[in-house]
C-alpha cells in the first residue's frame, strides 16, 4: 500500500467533471483519455471539486477541501479519494461551491497558495457557509501568524 493519497479525476464533456482545484500533486497516472489519478503526500491540503449534470442541468455540485493522511491515520471516506482524507471543508450546492471557489481566488490574489492556508480557515469557511453566513476573509497577517505558529511548533 502506498503512503500517498490517490484522487481519481474524471472529465466527460457536459456530464461529469471531477477535478482538483489546488494542491501539490507529487505524481500522476493517466488511466485513459478521460481519467487520471493524482497522488498527494501525507499532510498536504487539496481541493476536490465534483460536478455532474444531466439533460436538464447540474444535479450535483460539491467541493471538499481535504488533508491527505498518512498510513494508519483515521480518515473520512470521500468518493474517488483513496484511502480518504481529513475533511477541512465539505459543501454542496452550486451557490456554496461557487462562494468557496471565489474565496480560493481571493487567497490566490494575495499571492498565497491555497494549499498553504491555515487549515482552521477552511474549517471556518465550512462552518459559516453551512449556515449561510459570510466567512471572514483570509489575510496576509493571518497567514504570517499561521506560518510563525508552524515554525514555533517544530
Amino acid at each position: 500500500m502506498s503512503d500517498l493519497t490517490e484522487v481519481e479525476v474524471l472529465w466527460l464533456e457536459k456530464r461529469i467533471e471531477n477535478r482538483v482545484r489546488f494542491g501539490r500533486i507529487v505524481k500522476e497516472r493517466k488511466l485513459d483519455r478521460h481519467r487520471r489519478v493524482l497522488l498527494f503526500a501525507p499532510g498536504s491540503i487539496f481541493a476536490f471539486v465534483r460536478w455532474t449534470s444531466n439533460d436538464f442541468g447540474a444535479i450535483i455540485s460539491r467541493i471538499d477541501i481535504l488533508r491527505a493522511v498518512a498510513p494508519g491515520q483515521r480518515c473520512s471516506t470521500v468518493p474517488y479519494v483513496t484511502p480518504g482524507g481529513e475533511i477541512l471543508l465539505r459543501l454542496s450546492g452550486w451557490p456554496k461551491v461557487e462562494r468557496v471557489l471565489q474565496m480560493i481566488g481571493a487567497v490566490e490574489a494575495l499571492g498565497i497558495d491555497p494549499a498553504d492556508v491555515a487549515p482552521d480557515h477552511w474549517h471556518h469557511v465550512h462552518n459559516r457557509l453551512s449556515v449561510n453566513e459570510n466567512p471572514r476573509p483570509y489575510t496576509k497577517a493571518r497567514h504570517h501568524a499561521w506560518l510563525h505558529r508552524q515554525r514555533v511548533m517544530r
